[in-house]
């Protein structure tokens, strides 16, 4: 099984990678650990405050809903993965300090509850009293507490958690199989991949018993009997259940694990198909499969659904090595967390020139996103924003013994830390001094390469380079892009070494590396017309793995001269000081229709699927 390069070992290069990063950082050291804590202070009878406080988080942070206090969990394994990855001591001290706060709590509950809501919430659905997700807003806070102590090594996390671990193993050992399965039908969010963890920490055989009583045979069986029950259902309840299953076959072993991870992949992506963005889901739930014409609305690819799948994905791609899983991340993390969250671009009709979170991406023509304030809003996609841009660094490479995969293209370091190399990797694009693509230096040294590519490349360029401080004889991987136009070309040490016609496979080097050692890897690219699968005249326009999207008001239907749609796109303002710019104009439509990537659009109404008319001359 392939296993992560994360945390210290992946440093990023890429600027707009490394200004995300710094972002997320200030907003979790900007949130006070008074309005963190005020519900789990509340529940605990520790609340000194009386009234309301302006300055306090909103949305479903507010004492008045039922999901209360489910953010902190969010923050907590953000801060973990951030302090992990840096070492950041400032980080680390917040994080522990809320820990122990909410370890206080837990002493003043005095039974092992620590938990922001009340403990009669999970009798109730135990009743069968209608409540909002009771055990999705505790998974947070475990799933917290776990990652505390995963990255940072903070045993009162680990003993909080254990010991509320004991409060829901009386509590669950009340109910019948029968009457147990009706609780898991109310959202348990990740409980399924707490027990799975905690077992692995602890090796309590009380955490077996838990995994069993969390077994939802009521989606799993008809999944493994190939049955489809995701159709019109919601997608964020079923996802973490299935993490969770992952992690029980991580931690056990056990191939019936494995087996139900496998037939929801099959249910929810294979059969059922995607939107351009790699995004799924309207309205938070799956849509019927191969049919997604119907569904193109205003609350498309829920933020929480973007960033639990790349987890499943990178899960099995660890499993199986298979490429198109990492197709699968890169898709949904350019068009989807880089489309959703922190974006920053340029002041449009007095609006900001900022965006914190967009719930949903909506693919309606003429849709705008919704950004959420920094303190008013605090639902459930607030919470992966903030882990997803702390963890910006996984997924890019792996490891299988003396084995390197290189999986995903960014700009950025990698030093195992067993292995005597370091592998650097940068996108590589003739912008006159054969600087990076990510900076504009003052420096323009005159050269042949600068007039050669007068306009854009028709290809990316990625270079790696070791650094090795003894000879390495290990196998070096190569992702070849499903999204390249044609053949792909790898060069070591300035000699050819492969041109590639198939895409979305792995390309291996297997031979003794010396240092300073160079691979070349030249990846074609160009504008692609993606069409729905239930409709081959209507889709929407990727440049390589990146969705384009045409700002305008209203809905437009394209003219099109040839039975090629992309030709109907040609480059505009495609250069600007050191830098190539992904912007199209269309050719012959009245008036013409700009179009930009997804992730650059913040403000503007946009269309992103487009009716096609054929036209002859």
């Amino acid at each position: 099984m392939l296993t992560h390069a994360n945390g210290k070992q992946v440093l990023l290069r890429d600027r707009s990678l490394r200004e995300r990063e710094e972002r997320n950082r200030a907003y979790l050291m900007k949130l006070e650990n008074r309005y963190l804590l005020r519900n789990f202070y509340h529940e605990a009878g520790l609340m000194p405050e009386r009234g309301m406080d302006p300055k306090a988080m909103g949305g479903w942070e507010d004492p008045s809903c039922q999901l209360r206090g489910h953010f902190l969990g969010h923050w907590l394994s953000a801060a973990a993965f951030r302090v992990h990855e840096t070492g950041d001591k400032e980080l680390s001290a917040k994080a522990c300090a809320l820990v122990d706060e909410v370890a206080r709590c837990q002493r003043e509950n005095g039974n092992g509850w620590a938990c922001p809501i009340p403990e009669k919430y999970l009798y109730w659905i135990g009743k069968g009293k209608s409540i909002w997700a009771p055990q999705y807003t505790i998974h947070k806070l475990f799933m917290g507490l776990n990652d505390v102590y995963r990255f940072i090594g903070y045993p009162t996390a680990l003993k909080t958690a254990d010991a509320l671990a004991d409060w829901f193993l009386e509590w669950s050992g009340k109910y019948t199989r029968e009457e147990f399965d009706r609780i898991l039908d109310v959202e348990t969010g990740g409980m399924l991949e707490v027990w799975a963890d905690l077992l692995s920490f602890t090796g309590d055989q009380k955490y077996r018993v838990l995994l069993e009583r969390y077994t939802r045979r009521r989606l799993f069986d008809p999944l493994l009997e190939g049955r489809d029950v995701l159709t019109n259902m919601h997608a964020n309840t079923t996802i973490p259940e299935i993490l969770g299953c992952a992690r029980a076959w991580e931690v056990t072993g056990e191939e019936r694990w494995l087996e139900i991870v496998k037939a929801y992949w099959r249910c929810a992506v294979t059969e059922r198909g995607c939107f351009a963005t790699g995004g799924q889901t309207q309205g938070e739930i799956w849509t019927p499969k191969q049919r997604l014409k119907a569904r193109l609305g205003d609350k498309n690819q829920e933020h929480c659904t973007v960033y639990n799948m790349i987890r499943l994905a990178d899960f099995l791609f660890r499993v199986t090595g298979d490429p198109s899983y990492c197709q699968y991340i890169e898709y949904n993390a350019l068009n989807g967390v880089f489309a959703q969250t922190y974006w920053q671009g340029d002041i449009w009709q007095g609006h900001p020139d900022h965006g914190l979170l967009t719930y949903f991406l909506p693919m309606k023509a003429g849709s705008r996103k919704d950004w959420a304030g920094e303190m008013d809003s605090f639902f459930c996609c607030h919470g992966t924003m903030v882990q997803a841009n702390a963890a910006l660094n996984r997924c890019l490479f792996y490891r299988d013994g003396q084995n390197i995969c290189v999986a995903e293209y960014v700009d950025a370091d990698y030093v195992p830390e067993d292995l005597p190399l370091r592998l650097e990797m940068r996108q590589d694009t003739m912008n006159g001094s054969l600087q990076f693509s990510s900076v504009n230096d003052a420096l323009q040294t005159p050269g042949g390469e600068a007039s050669q590519y007068a306009s854009r490349p028709p290809y990316r360029k990625y270079v790696l380079t070791l650094s090795l401080s003894a000879p390495w004889e290990g196998t070096l991987k190569l992702r070849i892009p499903e999204w390249i136009t044609s053949p792909a070309t790898v060069l070591v040490n300035g000699e050819t070494a492969a041109l590639l016609a198939v895409s979305d496979q792995f390309f291996s080097f297997d031979r003794k590396w010396q240092d300073g050692d160079r691979i070349e890897v030249r990846f074609p690219i160009g504008v692609r017309f993606v069409p729905l699968p239930d409709d081959p005249s209507t889709g929407a326009f990727r440049y390589g793995p990146e969705v384009l999207a045409g700002i305008s008001e209203q809905e437009r239907v394209l003219t099109c001269l040839s039975d090629r749609p992309e030709d109907e796109l040609s480059p505009d303002t495609e250069r600007q000081w050191g830098e190539w710019r992904t912007f199209y104009r269309t050719e012959n439509q009245d008036p013409g229709i700009s179009f930009v990537p997804l992730r650059d659009i913040g403000y503007q109404p946009y269309q992103i699927y487009f009716r096609i008319r054929h036209h002859s001359l």
